[in-house]
């Protein structure tokens, strides 16, 4: 009986290959960016679920970068939560996301997390990762998703992902399963595992712009 890690490891391989013909290794390389400003990372985190990224995120995103550069820090976004300007910094009417980003940023408060190097090593902690998902909304997907966004180098399990899965026959679609066995994907073909992530991204988006382009690359 093959063992659950070499069985892993042949699912990463069957993964890894698939990936290759499909091309990701060619082209030009490209560094996906990280971003140090906690309200474009945040405000992208909360909005990114279940929405259009390029023509309903992205530009969002990119607004807050232009017009709040002083929001890069938890302090400041505690400041326009109690001014009432959530909605409006969000560019978003709907209150759940509203109360959703609010939550998250009284949360990273409550532990001391300040700027975007203060929010990459609470990420990097399991007890981190583990309580973050107590804010409403906020789920293994979302918190590896933030990571990317920081520089840390894991995969967020979407759609895309799972859709990849099955392209290639993996039965198992438990969320930590995935992850590992398409981050193992990435050291097999010798990637960043957050540049695999990208490049899942977009493959399954083409030809909508290349979001390593964008601040907030992808």
């Amino acid at each position: 009986m093959t063992s659950p890690a070499i069985e892993m490891l042949l699912i990463a391989r069957r993964i890894a290959n698939y990936a290759k013909d499909e091309g990701v290794l060619l082209g030009e390389r490209k560094a996906r960016l990280t971003c140090d400003h906690l309200g474009a990372v945040l405000a992208d985190s909360v909005l990114q679920a279940g929405l259009n990224y390029t023509t309903v995120v992205r530009p969002r995103v990119l607004d807050i970068l232009r017009t709040h550069p002083e929001c890069l820090t938890i302090s400041s976004l505690i400041s326009v939560i109690q001014n009432g300007g959530s909605g409006a910094f969000l560019n978003w009417r709907h209150h759940e996301k509203i109360s959703r980003f609010e939550a998250l940023v009284i949360f990273l408060h409550g532990w001391g997390i300040e700027n975007a190097e203060d929010l990459r090593a609470g990420l990097g902690t399991d007890e981190f990762c583990c309580a973050i998902q107590a804010v409403n909304g906020i789920g293994p997907k979302t918190v590896d998703y933030m990571a990317c966004l920081v520089g840390l180098d894991t995969i967020a399990v979407d759609r895309h992902v799972r859709a990849f899965a099955k392209a290639v026959s993996v039965d198992n679609d438990d969320y930590q399963y995935l992850r590992e066995t398409f981050c193992y994907a990435a050291d097999l073909l010798s990637l960043p595992r957050r540049e695999f992530d990208a490049w899942l991204w977009r493959r399954a988006v083409a030809p909508a712009q290349d979001q390593a382009q964008l601040a907030l690359a992808v």
